[in-house]
């Protein structure tokens, strides 16, 4: 596999240049000619070497009998870690959540006679106070710098890291938990996390606000998984058996226990009681 290894190589070193290219010209800076030629050679040629490796490894694919699009999965999963694969993924689908959330569209993922349960509350405060404090971090900056240049290459960055704070918390707002109508539970933190609890896998469900410590997604030894919004969480939703799901960046683990934030657990857990059979549980402090 020294092919993919060389392909994944050239991209990891071609891509960064690229990038710094792109925000440069967005800027209006223009660097020497001789520099910009050099950098799309480059960039030429490392695509050039993806689809020759993409190309080889899909026919490698149909030879042995796979179909067309299962072939071209394949491809690009051998050439593209999954760490780039789920943030590429994640760019286009926290995108696509503003596009919704701008244009007022209904909930992702909510049907007919399910539940839709929020969970922004505790961060949407935060939220646009970073939002604001970005903003002026911008003006600060555009009155402190003296080089135009500069100027305009920070300017772009900014603007990329405002719509992409407010692209999450759109994903967040249209993204939210679902109760099924078979009883079945699909935790999310906008296009960050996605599990899908079946019915026959819940033992248990209690409101029980915590306030644990750690990163959005916390898994402890024993099996216990938060999914942490603004430091706390709201409902524990105990497991027949244990559960794996994955992590953001395409770990994969197990749960035997769930505790995730909810804006109104009260309603959530009814629900879920209600469309299966499910214990109620201790009430948690």
């Amino acid at each position: 596999m020294s092919r993919v290894r060389a392909a994944r190589i050239a991209a990891a070193a071609a891509i960064p240049g690229e990038l710094a290219l792109v925000v440069c010209l967005a800027a209006g800076v223009r660097p020497p000619l001789t520099v910009a030629a050099a950098a799309e050679v480059l960039v030429a040629g490392v695509l050039l070497l993806e689809l020759w490796v993409l190309r080889s490894l899909y026919c490698a694919e149909r030879a042995r009998g796979a179909e067309p699009r299962a072939a071209r999965r394949a491809a690009v999963r051998a050439v593209v870690p999954e760490p780039v694969r789920r943030l590429v993924l994640h760019e286009l689908r926290t995108a696509a959540s503003l596009g919704r959330w701008a244009l007022r569209r209904p909930a992702h993922g909510v049907g007919p006679g399910e539940l839709a349960a929020g969970y922004t509350g505790p961060q949407t405060a935060m939220t646009y106070g970073l939002l604001f404090v970005s903003l002026i971090e911008t003006v600060g900056l555009a009155v402190l710098i003296p080089w135009p240049a500069v100027h305009r290459v920070v300017l772009v960055l900014d603007a990329y890291r405002v719509l992409l704070v407010l692209a999450m918390h759109a994903a967040c707002v249209t993204r939210p938990h679902v109760v099924g109508a078979d009883g079945s539970l699909r935790i999310r933190y906008g296009a960050l996390f996605d599990l899908t609890v079946p019915p026959d896998a819940v033992a248990s469900v209690r409101v029980d606000r915590r306030y644990p410590e750690g990163r959005l997604v916390t898994l402890s030894e024993d099996g216990v998984l938060d999914l942490i919004v603004a430091s706390q969480t709201t409902v524990t939703l105990e497991l027949t058996r244990p559960l794996p799901f994955t992590r953001p960046l395409g770990s994969r683990a197990e749960a035997r226990t769930v505790r995730f934030h909810a804006d109104d657990p009260r309603t959530l857990v009814a629900a879920l009681r209600r469309a299966g059979p499910v214990a109620a549980g201790p009430t948690g402090p």
